[in-house]
């Protein structure tokens, strides 16, 4: 018996230790470099504020996608299809509304005029 309640005390004690970890992503998974191909005109957006949001393909993906992130060191011109590299970063405690996730600039590998 004091045997069987030395194990349930164990399990409980790793249970409660295992689910008190606060980081979600494993640190050896991030950052994550990419390609994006971003589309030579933008779209609207879905959401409470009307903007226009990039077209992007990653990594020579079908279908051009929605892109509601901004990338660091990266500035748009409409008319300009382009290939970038990109680093994604998770971000430390986001906001409720915003992205868990920063893209870096990593290499404009070509900027082609459409």
């Amino acid at each position: 018996m004091k045997r069987l309640s030395f194990l349930t005390t164990l399990c409980l004690l790793l249970t409660l230790a295992l689910s008190c970890r606060t980081d979600s992503v494993t640190p050896s998974v991030w950052p994550i470099v990419s390609s994006l191909q971003i589309a030579s005109t933008t779209r609207d957006c879905n959401g409470p504020f009307p903007r226009k949001c990039l077209q992007v393909k990653e990594d020579n993906a079908a279908n051009w996608q929605l892109f509601y992130n901004s990338i660091d060191g990266f500035t748009y011109e409409e008319g300009y299809e382009y290939v970038v590299v990109v680093r994604r970063e998770p971000v430390p405690n986001p906001p409720a509304d915003g992205s868990s996730i920063r893209y870096i600039l990593v290499d404009e590998v070509s900027k082609t005029k459409r």
